[in-house]
């Protein structure tokens, strides 16, 4: 068996913790070696299987991304996860279904571009703080919190972004400060590890790359139970899924479901790169 673990030009080895799958395949006689996705040389059909890894700049390739998408469909390639699942998933506004599904959400209104509407008009009375943010993206892209004052002049910034995208504007939750936001991280379904991220002061981004300082976990049962019913959401097959939420009173409040290139953390867990290529093996 070949499978290609997708990544992108800056990254055309993979992320190092990523790299260590490959020996790890390789126990099973399985070939694996990293593909950047955008690469025009590549002969897509010599692979069984292709896995999202570190494809991180598919929001600034949007079209570019959804014809390959659309490619590897019409060739066949069976992919982790499925395509269904990251067309869907590559746009915010799938938490409206899951909220239809009686998942907990962060108060989210949500912004169809070419909206005429007044910010302020939007906005509950009682936000104090707004994150915004695309639909399409990733990495904190375009991203910001604002003070309520501050919606007249985040309207003109911005207008030209809400012309042409989709966003989310959310009430912004003290909790992401003082305790951080927890994610859970799935293999095949199955609980695999958590992690709380936290941002350094006086900002509110929990990556890495912006600071942020990461620390493994140990869910109670009941926060388990309910990052495992986000799961339970998505009918397909995943090979993994992280569920990102802010803990609010032993409540989970989902911010996303990562289902096409999350962060897996896997240097912070012991055994997670084992129990991924496991859960491979097994959803095939």
């Amino acid at each position: 068996m070949k499978i290609g673990i997708l990544t992108c030009a800056r990254l055309p080895e993979l992320l190092e913790s990523d790299q260590k799958l490959i020996p790890l395949f390789a126990q099973y006689s399985i070939q694996a070696k990293a593909v950047v996705w955008d690469d025009e040389s590549i002969d897509w059909t010599e692979f069984d299987y292709l896995i999202f890894r570190n494809t991180w700049d598919y929001y600034q390739k949007e079209i570019t991304f959804n014809l390959w998408l659309d490619k590897i469909k019409s060739l066949g390639i069976k992919t982790f996860n499925p395509i269904s699942v990251i067309q869907k998933n590559k746009h915010k506004f799938y938490l409206k279904e899951l909220v239809k599904d009686g998942i907990s959400i962060l108060p989210t209104i949500f912004l169809e571009k070419n909206s005429t509407q007044n910010l302020r008009n939007l906005i509950p009375e009682n936000w104090e703080k707004i994150v915004i943010k695309p639909a399409f993206s990733a990495g904190s892209y375009l991203t910001k919190l604002i003070d309520r004052s501050e919606l007249e002049s985040i309207q003109e910034e911005f207008n030209e972004h809400f012309e042409t995208k989709d966003f989310l504007l959310q009430e912004f939750r003290p909790e992401i400060k003082d305790i951080g936001e927890s994610s859970f991280i799935f293999f095949n379904g199955k609980f695999s590890h958590a992690v709380n991220k936290k941002p350094v002061k006086n900002d509110f981004r929990v990556q890495i790359q912006y600071g942020g300082k990461y620390s493994l976990i140990q869910p109670n049962d009941d926060l388990l139970q309910q990052a495992e019913l986000v799961v339970s959401k998505i009918p397909e097959k995943l090979l993994y899924a992280r569920v990102d939420g802010i803990v609010i009173e032993n409540k989970l409040h989902l911010m996303e479901i990562e289902l096409i290139e999350p962060d897996l953390y896997f240097d912070l867990a012991d055994g997670a790169r084992e129990r991924f290529v496991e859960g491979f093996l097994r959803v095939t």
